[in-house]
């Protein structure tokens, strides 16, 4: 499993590993981009619920040492957009040649994996992902904080989460007496699994995308108004 890991603007995946891992073993034996692997990728749900996988991802592709001019560069990438090089020794992959670790080999290795295929199986369906998308793709705003808010939203406003079934229309009979889990979380809106013998997840859309926390208190304010309305 990498210790840290990213997507460059090119759309490709930078990967930090332990110098002593498979991949890394592999990866410096490999001739050019002959070596083919797979990232598998499991969500799960922050919140204690029923069937908690919330989708899978597949990366498959060809995958590559980061070599020479190129390691600094891709380090720095790595280490802006998770900043915890002092836990990973970092520092060593930006060195252009990093100190070695256990029996000679470096203690971290920089790989990049050139996207050639994805899939995705999640809440929304079953599909494949052109890895230009990936490359365009930016991340949600509220992503770094969803786990955060999901927990908050079911410690301390379970009732008014509860209180959200008022918004299914005809549905808001089968929702009744069940517990209500808040489950995902984006600029578009919440979901909710309604749990029990049947469990079902309902979608509630924000009015409009948020772009951020205090956005999404106003839209939260409102769903919550209209369900007690």
């Amino acid at each position: 499993m990498p210790v840290a890991r990213t997507v460059t603007p090119d759309g490709d995946v930078l990967l930090l590993v332990p110098g002593e891992s498979a991949a890394a073993r592999a990866a410096a034996h490999a001739q050019d981009d002959d070596l083919t692997a797979v990232i598998e990728i499991t969500d799960v749900a922050p919140v204690s619920v029923p069937h908690r996988i919330r989708g899978r991802a597949w990366l498959a592709g060809w995958l590559t040492p980061v070599r020479g001019e190129e390691r600094a560069a891709a380090a720095m990438l790595l280490a802006e957009r998770q900043p915890v090089g002092e836990l990973l020794g970092l520092g060593e992959a930006l060195h252009p040649d990093p100190a070695p670790g256990a029996y000679g080999r470096p203690a971290w290795m920089l790989l990049r994996l050139e996207v050639g295929e994805i899939g995705v199986d999640d809440l929304w369906g079953t599909e494949y992902v052109d890895p230009d998308a990936l490359a365009g793709a930016a991340p949600d705003p509220l992503a770094a904080h969803e786990a955060e808010l999901l927990q908050h939203l079911h410690a301390a406003h379970g009732e008014r989460v509860g209180g959200l079934c008022g918004l299914l229309g005809a549905r808001e009979a089968e929702a009744g007496g069940r517990r209500a889990v808040p489950l995902a979380l984006d600029r578009f809106g919440l979901r909710i699994r309604f749990t029990g013998d049947r469990p079902f997840d309902a979608r509630f859309d924000f009015p409009e995308p948020v772009r951020d926390v205090c956005g999404l208190r106003r839209a939260m304010h409102t769903l919550f108004e209209a369900a007690s309305a």
